[in-house]
């Protein structure tokens, strides 16, 4: 689980949040940048309740360190995309997805271009 705070002071107790929930805020954000293709444009189109575990685990880890949590993302491109823009516009997207929803910032966003698609 990755600790996101600990109100232990006004006796409410711990919020903790599983890497899986992290998984999917990331997948999502992923999915809404503009010429991303495979694995994450398919999610775009897909019901949450019918992601699996095993398609989460595809493109995107998670870790969590003593100093934050570290995401690699492992997607394809179109052709024709300026791939500085892009993968700059992914780490965007999911750091303020991930911050919005969970108060986590990222420590890190590792960006891997695997392929390029001519679509």
């Amino acid at each position: 689980m990755v600790n996101v705070a600990d109100y232990s002071s006004s006796n409410l107790g711990k919020i903790e949040i599983a890497p899986e929930v992290i998984q999917v805020i990331a997948s999502i954000a992923v999915s809404e940048v503009e010429g991303v293709t495979g694995h994450f444009s398919e999610l775009k189109n897909s019901n949450l309740e019918k992601i699996s575990r095993k398609n989460l685990n595809k493109n995107l880890k998670i870790e969590a360190k003593e100093d934050g949590i570290q995401i690699d993302v492992y997607c394809s491109i179109k052709h024709g995309i300026n791939i500085s823009k892009f993968a700059s516009k992914i780490q965007t997207s999911i750091f303020n997805s991930i911050k919005t929803m969970t108060a986590i910032e990222p420590k890190e966003i590792n960006v891997h271009i695997m392929h390029i698609t001519a679509e």
